[in-house]
């Protein structure tokens, strides 16, 4: 008889608990943001006048997914860059110390060996594999060998290409942006439907071009396409060697100096009036960059006297001559027989663009946002003398001579080379940093490697929300205790019915 009484316990659990699944299934579900815990990530910049370190962090649960990676902080490496160590046995690794200390400090202890770390060398070290692939070699070598001394994961160091530069600081300048995808208000992931940001990128010795164009590339080396987030993006990318600002400061000198016979003493149109440096030949002629200028003979050691003279016009044109404007195989190119399709949209250019830009504006007044702006900026600068520099800008003086140079020749190369007008130009934004994080190749490089930008879109996980959460807790407690109840009652009345048959 008790047996029986238990039985209708079954039908009931098992309609309550069918309840509970349709229940399930009904219940509205939203995307979720988590608060994991983070995972790091080390690059060095090893340009060809300085080394930079950053660190990256990203949500832990977001690697091979959609996480906005963020920059936790940088370092700065004193001296020159890792290709100025040549002949000097474990110096370039040797330098790279203090900030990589600095980055045990700043990562956390127990994420050290999970962190992976990447070097990637630019146009310095392209240079020295030009001209000595033996002693490039080594120099990454060391690099390494220090970098493996600390606890992080290495990944390895390499010499970017030219284009593989172009296309990282184009990644990175869209990333930054949040052109590529966007984490909305709304608490979920999507496509803003922006269109991209051209990048332009002006290192030490090279200078970058990148930007996403519809019109044909009639050179395939410069094309490149990526897939990022289910979308295709075509890209011309160009990287022109020899072209960053410490390069073009050595071959005007150079120009200079076979132009007035390799005299003891040059005049510098330049360099401001008055304004006086001596130097040794082997500083300007032990470039790759500057051969075609070198003498046939010469003493490395030999003096040579440079003398400023302040002459914009004279300035303009000696710059202009860096550049070869004549012959072009394609129908239509920027300089040295380069084919460039139009300059279209929006522009970022970091790096040294930035810094010349700022100290324009800073020392002349002149805000400088369209090409007649920047063209009268440089003339004003070029025709104050050094005191007159110094005076509106006593932290540069290491630099106040060479700034009219590199004005000449930003005007020159964004005017001319890459043909901004007074449409285009207006739609270059320059700038150090975009957020947070500081503008370049470094970010794009480490996203790329570390699969942090997926080729095809992410799909949404899907989470109940803390109300829905409740909301099936509560039913759980009820459909338990409305059970307990059920059988409790049960067996009371088994109990009551088993005492009066037993009285009876």
């Amino acid at each position: 008889m008790a047996q029986r009484c238990a039985h209708p316990v079954v039908p009931v659990a098992l309609l309550l608990f069918g309840l509970v699944a349709i229940l399930l299934l009904t219940v509205p579900t939203e995307d979720v943001q988590e608060a994991p815990g983070f995972m790091y990530g080390i690059v060095l910049d090893a340009g060809s006048s300085h080394t930079a370190l950053y660190i990256y962090k990203w949500p832990a649960d977001k690697h091979n997914g959609t996480g906005v990676v963020t920059q936790h902080s940088e370092c700065h490496v004193t001296g020159g860059g890792i290709s100025s160590y040549v002949g000097q046995q474990g110096a370039a690794g040797q330098s790279l110390k203090v900030c990589l200390d600095q980055a045990v400090k700043d990562i956390p202890k127990e994420k050290h060996q999970l962190t992976p770390v990447y070097l990637g060398a630019t146009a310095g070290m392209r240079l020295l594999h030009i001209s000595n692939p033996e002693q490039s070699a080594q120099i990454l070598q060391e690099v390494g060998h220090k970098i493996q001394s600390y606890p992080f994961n290495y990944q390895g160091a390499a010499i970017l290409s030219g284009q593989e530069e172009g296309a990282y600081g184009w990644v990175t300048v869209n990333y930054l942006l949040e052109n590529f995808i966007k984490y909305g208000f709304v608490g979920r992931w999507f496509s803003p439907g922006k269109p991209t940001v051209g990048a332009l990128d002006f290192g030490g010795a090279s200078t970058q071009i990148t930007f996403a164009t519809q019109e044909e590339v009639e050179d395939v080396q410069d094309t490149m396409k990526l897939r990022l987030y289910g979308q295709e993006y075509s890209l011309y990318t160009h990287s022109f060697l020899c072209y960053g600002r410490d390069q073009v400061l050595l071959r005007l000198l150079a120009h200079l100096v076979k132009s007035q016979g390799y005299s003891e003493s040059v005049e510098h149109p330049c360099y401001p009036a008055g304004h006086s440096r001596t130097l040794n030949l082997n500083r300007i002629f032990n470039s790759p960059c500057t051969t075609k200028y070198r003498p046939s003979s010469y003493s490395p050691r030999a003096l040579l006297t440079v003398q400023g003279s302040g002459h914009y016009e004279r300035c303009l044109a000696n710059v202009s001559e860096i550049f070869s404007f004549d012959s072009c195989p394609f129908s239509q190119c920027s300089f040295d027989g380069v084919f460039q399709p139009n300059v279209t949209g929006r522009f970022m250019a970091f790096s040294a663009f930035f810094y010349i830009h700022s100290f324009l504006q800073r020392i002349t007044g002149i805000t400088v946002n369209t090409p007649s702006q920047l063209q009268e900026a440089t003339k004003r600068l070029c025709r104050m003398n050094f005191n007159q520099m110094l005076l509106l800008a006593p932290d540069q003086k290491t630099r106040l001579q060479d700034y009219c140079a590199s004005s000449v020749y930003v005007s020159v190369l964004l005017l001319r080379g890459y043909s901004f007008d007074e449409t285009s130009f207006p739609q270059i934004s320059f700038q150090r940093k975009a957020g947070d994080a500081s503008v370049g190749w470094a970010l794009g490089y480490m996203l790329s490697l570390s699969n942090l930008l997926p080729a095809e879109r992410v799909g949404l996980r899907k989470a109940l929300t803390p109300g829905a959460w409740g909301a099936l807790i509560f039913l759980f407690v009820l459909l338990l205790t409305a059970v307990l109840i059920f059988i409790l009652l049960r067996v009371h009345d088994g109990k009551k019915k088993g005492g009066s048959e037993s009285t009876i």
